[in-house]
């Protein structure tokens, strides 16, 4: 970083760090994701200069730390949290299970938009897609879960 000041990567870094953390433990699994997270924020700090410049700097990051997270050969689903047995459970049992079958972009885009209510805008900025292609992949992948689920929809 030459000339740079360190509070503007520190305030984009912490602005940029959880929403890459949700997308990217979506797709790759917790530890992976903040794996993948770490080593973007990295790159950033070392390329600053560059990654500031660029039209979607955390779109950037996020394909950074998906490229790792891909050759780290790892992948796995968002784990739900484990529900006492005498406490009736607050998800369906069966999700984890269901995203699991969903491809990555898919299992991302349910996550962000469902789960985390991101709008369509906000999911593909970070992903680095257009909306249209969130909104086929969250079509896609929730007629998936509904049909894994055996939930019928009145459509």
């Amino acid at each position: 970083m030459t000339g740079v000041d360190a509070n503007e990567f520190t305030g984009f870094a912490r602005e940029v760090e959880p929403r890459l953390r949700y997308a990217l433990a979506a797709g790759f699994g917790v530890q992976s994701g903040r794996e993948a997270v770490a080593e973007a924020l990295v790159y950033a700090w070392e390329n600053w200069d560059e990654v500031s410049q660029v039209e979607n700097p955390s779109g950037f990051l996020y394909r950074i730390a998906q490229r790792y997270a891909q050759r780290r050969g790892r992948r796995a689903p968002p784990v739900p949290p484990v529900v006492p047995a005498d406490q009736p459970p607050w998800i369906e049992p069966g999700l984890s299970k269901a995203l699991a079958r969903l491809s990555p972009m898919q299992r991302q885009v349910v996550v962000l938009v469902e789960a985390f209510e991101w709008t369509h805008r906000e999911a593909a900025e970070l992903l680095g897609v257009g909306t249209s292609t969130v909104q086929k992949h969250l079509e896609r992948g929730l007629v998936k879960l509904r049909a894994a689920l055996g939930v019928e929809t009145d459509v």
